[in-house]
């Protein structure tokens, strides 16, 4: 199913695993575009995908490239800077699942080449598209400490980097963009356990200005988990990310008087306790999929018609704080296995 006609962006994808298949299947769907169709390598992928979705499989990716305007790089994260790159030169527009690279030097030659072929590069860190991030934007206020968990089960996908560069670089993203203002320190820790990277880490950020972010990854967990609470002066927020909903809490206006030093109970003091002096704003978004609004800015981004909301240059910084919690981590475990 392909329209090579009328306006909107040609747009292909490159790599069509588990997360790819849903850049094709939202892509197919997405109107006022026109899809061209997907790379694959493996070729029982490519027929299984092409028949299910109803995409056509291409040849190889130079015919994709062909074909399009603009390109989805889904494949793993080692061979990022060969497709980004080959379709970069051609003067294609990409978006790179994140990581954007497995290293700063191969993202700095991808954004390089896209420098000099005057081409656009944008990064899927998709959570910044989740329903509950976005109906808590009108609250954020200057957070002074975001507490995330990220936790899943163990599954034989993305075991080709650690576990901070498969799902922790998410909240890295996410904290970074919240906040606003430059890191100042940065200490780490983690754990291998079923992999011969790290399976479950903890990092803590401390950023100018004062603010702390506390981030915690693990894909070796017995349940799921995608939590980030922000605390500020204004209140508290409590997002559920995999539900994609949350709430914020925030004193009432009007509260009893009572000194801190007083055990008793204050007159008017509601049996709540806590909750009755509370505020709670429920947050959820319209039930839209992430992915395919993370799409859509993508396209319009390759138009001109928005800005992208995860330019290569915020890939990289979050590829940067993410290799910099994994160093620390390298240092803890030698400082804790002396030779």
């Amino acid at each position: 199913m392909t329209d090579d006609s009328g306006p909107g962006v040609r747009v292909g994808v490159v790599g069509a695993g588990s997360l790819g298949f849903h850049h094709v299947r939202i892509l197919r769907d997405l109107p006022g575009h026109r899809m061209q169709g997907f790379f694959e390598l493996r070729p029982e992928r490519a027929e299984e995908v092409a028949e299910e979705l109803g995409v056509p499989a291409l040849g190889s990716l130079e015919e994709l490239l062909d074909r399009v305007d603009a390109v989805v790089v889904a494949v793993p994260t080692v061979t990022h800077e060969e497709v980004a790159v080959t379709a970069l030169e051609r003067g294609v527009d990409v978006l790179i699942e994140k990581p954007i690279a497995p290293s700063l030097e191969s993202a700095d030659r991808i954004l390089a080449t896209a420098r000099q072929a005057g081409a656009m590069v944008q990064i899927g860190h998709v959570e910044r598209f989740n329903p509950a991030v976005l109906a808590a934007a009108d609250y954020l206020e200057a957070p002074l400490f975001i507490e995330s968990h990220r936790l899943a089960p163990f599954v034989p996908r993305s075991t080709d980097v650690a576990v901070v560069l498969d799902l922790m670089i998410h909240d890295v993203d996410l904290v970074q963009s919240l906040v606003g203002t430059p890191i100042r320190a940065i200490a780490a820790t983690g754990v291998p356990v079923l992999t011969p990277s790290v399976d479950i880490a903890n990092a803590r950020l401390t950023f100018e200005g004062g603010a702390v972010s506390n981030l915690t990854a693990s894909r070796v967990s017995m349940e799921r988990m995608r939590k980030l609470r922000i605390f500020q002066r204004s209140g508290y927020l409590s997002l559920d990310l995999a539900r994609g909903e949350g709430e914020f809490l925030r004193l009432k206006e009007t509260l009893p008087a009572f000194s801190a030093g007083d055990e008793s109970d204050p007159p008017g003091l509601p049996d709540a306790g806590l909750l009755g002096l509370v505020e709670r704003i429920p947050l959820r978004g319209d039930g839209r999929e992430p992915l395919a609004r993370e799409l859509e800015n993508f396209l319009g981004a390759v138009l001109g018609t928005e800005d992208p909301a995860v330019p290569g240059e915020a890939g990289r910084a979050a590829l940067q704080v993410s290799l910099s919690i994994e160093e620390r981590i390298e240092s803890h475990v030698a400082d804790t296995h002396p030779a």
